[in-house]
């Protein structure tokens, strides 16, 4: 028997398979290249795969849309905004409309794929909650943060990162199960709006915020 006798070969449907997956990356790259040359001006988030080991979730179209408008009117369009954990809102919160060039979006993030949007790009890790640049003490009108795991200790460090950065409000989203220790943690009230996944959850999710919401989002 000779040593190709002994080498594996692939059926057709394998073979074509295989080609669709290497076709299909590669033009996932060529979209990320194009995002990062235009900074970030597109919806990159859909062009990334969830990371389930990060417990990396992304909102769907409706909850971007909804959450993204929201913190755009009440922070103003010169205000400064901070993302904690919910990379998938970012695109859509710079991008919204055309008299809010002077908007400021900072993006709180452990996942370094997202060193795509350069300079509104920050790396965070919640179990270090303070390992953030200093002068964004009390810098940002809104903060807006999804801790990723359903964790008291997660929760619990991310808001400190959240009373750190913020200056006024707050919009967090994270799952019923924590809502007792959220509001005492940061003052907040469950509001009637239900922020929904692409993939759904197993856990029941809400959204919370330091003031009146139920009235712009629907």
């Amino acid at each position: 028997m000779s040593d190709s006798d002994d080498e594996p070969t692939l059926s057709v449907e394998t073979f074509k398979a295989l080609q669709e997956f290497y076709a299909e990356q590669e033009e996932k790259e060529n979209r990320l290249n194009e995002i990062a040359a235009e900074k970030g001006n597109c919806d990159s988030a859909a062009f990334f795969d969830e990371d389930w080991q990060l417990s990396q979730f992304w909102y769907d179209e409706h909850t971007i849309e909804a959450l993204s408008s929201e913190v755009v009117r009440a922070a103003g369009c010169e205000g400064k905004i901070a993302l904690i954990s919910c990379p998938s809102l970012f695109t859509s919160v710079k991008n919204k409309g055309p008299n809010c060039e002077d908007l400021t979006v900072a993006l709180f993030e452990y996942d370094r794929r997202f060193t795509i949007y350069g300079s509104s790009f920050y790396p965070y890790d919640y179990k270090s909650p303070l390992d953030i640049p200093r002068h964004f003490s009390g810098y940002f009108d809104l903060v807006i943060a999804d801790p990723p795991f359903l964790s008291e200790e997660c929760l619990t460090k991310t808001a400190v990162t959240v009373k750190f950065l913020t200056k006024d409000k707050i919009i967090i989203c994270t799952g019923a199960v924590m809502e007792d220790l959220i509001r005492r943690l940061l003052d907040v009230r469950k509001s009637k709006f239900l922020p929904r996944h692409k993939n759904n959850l197993a856990n029941e999710f809400l959204c919370y915020s330091n003031y009146e919401i139920d009235s712009f989002l629907k």
